[in-house]
């Protein structure tokens, strides 16, 4: 699963690319190892299915994964059609996107510029 290593503000970030199936957190995770990433940036399409549904748990158990080996997560894509579908995600989107563990961010210059103005990121 290699990918493009960005840094930006003092973070390491690394870009998954478009190509690919859906991936799974520990997967991800696994291939971080060692490279001193701070970020991992995911294509909204390389997510699993039901990952933007809150009622199935999968966004949560796939965040808290991440949360728990220190890895901060950030999805790149449109995801204006989940935030349409459904007020549970719409009202995550906005928290989420205000912490300093998961960003969305419509490509990935707006991921890196948004880090670069956080404070805390």
């Amino acid at each position: 699963m290699p990918g493009t290593i960005h840094r930006q503000a003092g973070l390491t970030v690394l870009e998954l690319p478009d190509q690919g199936g859906p991936l799974g957190a520990l997967d991800i995770i696994g291939e971080t190892y060692g490279q001193g990433v701070d970020w991992v940036a995911i294509p909204a399409s390389r997510l699993p299915a039901d990952f933007f549904s809150l009622r199935s748990g999968v966004l949560g158990e796939f965040t808290q994964k991440f949360v728990n080996y220190g890895l901060r997560l950030a999805v790149i894509g449109d995801v204006s059609a989940h935030i349409e579908a459904s007020e549970a995600f719409r009202a995550y989107h906005v928290e989420a996107n205000r912490g300093p563990g998961i960003r969305f961010a419509d490509d990935m210059a707006g991921l890196l510029d948004n880090l670069g103005r956080q404070p805390g990121r």
